[in-house]
């Protein structure tokens, strides 16, 4: 039953539409704390993970067509179409990003408002989400004693740092005037994109 904690939490964790902690914190807490099976929390956690992620990047179309501008929508959709001409460097892109410590929240943020199918982004999520929490909790169930000890990790100056970077890629993905990029080739910003 507590694995089916460990699922929802994982779920749940990456369903939120802002910079939070990593699920894998969430996920090691529960370990920690219900002294559980390392490899079946990553077994539970990650798909829970994955999902909430495909969640969030349908929902968060939602949100944005009524906060956000028609033309960025455009824009945004452009990117995506540029993003989903080839498979495999798409793939490589969300492989590498979600092994980073990078919050996955800006990359599917974008690709939800850019429209990319899930079929570009969960996969290669999967497997790098799957690699990087298994690491991170291995060696944080040898390095965490306590709940404090996490909780001042997450809240660190290294982690809050994490934070603000994730929340400065969801602005660059946002503020970036897409069609001037990638057509022009030339770098500009549009800071009016709230309706």
């Amino acid at each position: 039953m507590i694995y089916v904690v460990v699922f929802l939490a994982g779920l749940a964790v990456d369903l939120v539409p802002i910079v939070s902690p990593p699920a894998w914190t969430v996920m090691l807490w529960l370990l920690v704390r219900f002294d559980l099976d390392p490899w079946i929390v990553i077994l539970a956690g990650v798909p829970g993970s994955a999902l909430g992620r495909y969640i969030f990047s349908l929902y968060v179309v939602k949100i944005s067509d009524k906060i956000i501008k028609r033309q960025k929508h455009e824009e945004l959709r452009f990117l995506g179409k540029k993003l989903g001409r080839r498979l495999w460097p798409s793939w490589l892109f969300v492989f590498l990003y979600t092994l980073s410590p990078l919050s996955t929240t800006a990359l599917f943020t974008a690709a939800g408002m850019a429209k990319v199918r899930a079929v570009r982004t969960i996969p290669p999520f999967f497997v790098g989400k799957f690699i990087s929490d298994a690491a991170m909790i291995f060696t944080g169930r040898y390095a965490v004693g306590s709940w404090s000890d996490l909780v001042d990790g997450t809240f660190s100056a290294k982690g809050i740092s994490l934070m603000v970077l994730g929340l400065a890629i969801i602005g660059g993905f946002l503020f970036i005037n897409w069609f001037a990029l990638l057509e022009r080739k030339k770098l500009e910003f549009n800071f009016s994109i709230w309706k």
